[in-house]
Protein backbone atom coordinates (compact mmCIF):
# COMPACT_ATOMS: atom_id res chain seq x y z
CA UNK A 1 0.00 0.00 0.00
CA UNK A 2 1.22 3.29 -0.83
CA UNK A 3 -0.53 6.42 0.44
CA UNK A 4 1.23 9.98 -0.94
CA UNK A 5 0.18 13.51 -2.15
CA UNK A 6 0.67 14.74 -5.65
CA UNK A 7 -0.30 18.23 -6.58
CA UNK A 8 -2.38 18.71 -3.06
CA UNK A 9 -4.45 15.20 -4.15
CA UNK A 10 -3.82 12.40 -1.61
CA UNK A 11 -3.74 9.39 -2.98
CA UNK A 12 -3.46 5.75 -2.26
CA UNK A 13 -2.47 2.90 -4.07
CA UNK A 14 -3.46 -0.70 -3.01
CA UNK A 15 -3.13 -3.73 -5.33
CA UNK A 16 -5.84 -6.02 -4.09
CA UNK A 17 -8.76 -2.91 -3.43
CA UNK A 18 -11.90 -4.79 -4.67
CA UNK A 19 -14.47 -2.14 -5.94
CA UNK A 20 -16.81 0.48 -4.68
CA UNK A 21 -19.38 -1.42 -4.05
CA UNK A 22 -17.22 -4.25 -2.60
CA UNK A 23 -13.82 -2.89 -1.03
CA UNK A 24 -11.17 -5.01 0.44
CA UNK A 25 -11.20 -4.94 4.18
CA UNK A 26 -7.74 -2.98 3.65
CA UNK A 27 -9.29 -0.81 1.42
CA UNK A 28 -11.58 0.18 3.63
CA UNK A 29 -9.45 0.94 6.30
CA UNK A 30 -6.77 2.63 4.26
CA UNK A 31 -10.05 5.03 2.52
CA UNK A 32 -10.97 5.50 6.38
CA UNK A 33 -7.18 6.45 7.77
CA UNK A 34 -6.27 8.79 4.86
CA UNK A 35 -9.71 9.92 3.06
CA UNK A 36 -7.82 10.23 -0.55
CA UNK A 37 -8.74 12.16 -3.27
CA UNK A 38 -7.55 8.96 -5.34
CA UNK A 39 -8.04 5.21 -5.11
CA UNK A 40 -5.99 3.09 -7.27
CA UNK A 41 -5.78 -0.75 -7.11
CA UNK A 42 -5.71 -3.37 -9.71
CA UNK A 43 -5.60 -7.27 -9.20
CA UNK A 44 -8.57 -7.54 -11.25
CA UNK A 45 -7.49 -6.59 -14.40
CA UNK A 46 -10.96 -4.87 -15.27
CA UNK A 47 -10.96 -1.58 -16.02
CA UNK A 48 -13.15 0.34 -14.22
CA UNK A 49 -13.00 4.45 -13.46
CA UNK A 50 -15.74 5.75 -11.09
CA UNK A 51 -16.61 8.54 -8.71
CA UNK A 52 -17.23 7.47 -5.51
CA UNK A 53 -20.14 9.84 -4.14
CA UNK A 54 -20.18 7.85 -0.63
CA UNK A 55 -16.33 8.51 -0.12
CA UNK A 56 -16.15 11.34 -2.42
CA UNK A 57 -13.29 10.06 -4.14
CA UNK A 58 -12.32 8.82 -7.84
CA UNK A 59 -12.09 4.91 -8.30
CA UNK A 60 -9.47 3.94 -10.67
CA UNK A 61 -8.34 0.12 -11.90
CA UNK A 62 -6.17 0.66 -14.67
CA UNK A 63 -7.07 -2.87 -15.88
CA UNK A 64 -4.14 -4.40 -17.14
CA UNK A 65 -0.88 -3.78 -19.34
CA UNK A 66 0.56 -7.13 -19.40
CA UNK A 67 -0.24 -10.58 -21.47
CA UNK A 68 -1.35 -12.53 -18.52
CA UNK A 69 -4.97 -12.65 -16.93
CA UNK A 70 -8.07 -12.74 -18.03
CA UNK A 71 -8.64 -9.81 -20.00
CA UNK A 72 -8.40 -9.43 -23.69
CA UNK A 73 -7.13 -5.75 -24.01
CA UNK A 74 -4.03 -3.86 -22.43
CA UNK A 75 -4.88 -0.53 -20.53
CA UNK A 76 -2.97 1.49 -18.98
CA UNK A 77 -4.72 4.96 -17.84
CA UNK A 78 -3.17 8.63 -18.02
CA UNK A 79 -4.44 11.62 -15.67
CA UNK A 80 -3.77 14.94 -14.37
CA UNK A 81 -3.29 16.72 -11.60
CA UNK A 82 -3.00 20.13 -10.98
CA UNK A 83 -3.71 22.29 -7.59
CA UNK A 84 -5.71 18.70 -5.92
CA UNK A 85 -7.78 18.59 -9.23
CA UNK A 86 -7.59 15.63 -10.97
CA UNK A 87 -9.09 15.65 -14.64
CA UNK A 88 -8.00 14.70 -18.42
CA UNK A 89 -8.38 11.17 -17.06
CA UNK A 90 -7.77 9.27 -20.29
CA UNK A 91 -7.71 5.74 -20.83
CA UNK A 92 -5.33 4.30 -23.14
CA UNK A 93 -5.42 0.87 -25.24
CA UNK A 94 -2.91 -1.03 -25.93
CA UNK A 95 -3.60 -3.43 -28.09
CA UNK A 96 -5.11 -6.85 -27.81
CA UNK A 97 -3.30 -9.24 -25.21
CA UNK A 98 -2.18 -11.91 -27.42
CA UNK A 99 -0.33 -9.08 -29.93
CA UNK A 100 3.31 -8.14 -29.80
CA UNK A 101 3.48 -4.80 -28.69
Amino acid sequence: MLNFDCEGAKIVMIHIGGNPTRYSTLAKKCIVEFKPDLFICGHSHILRIETDKQNKLLFLNPGAAGRHGFHHVRTIVRLKIENAKIFDVQVIELGNRAQLI
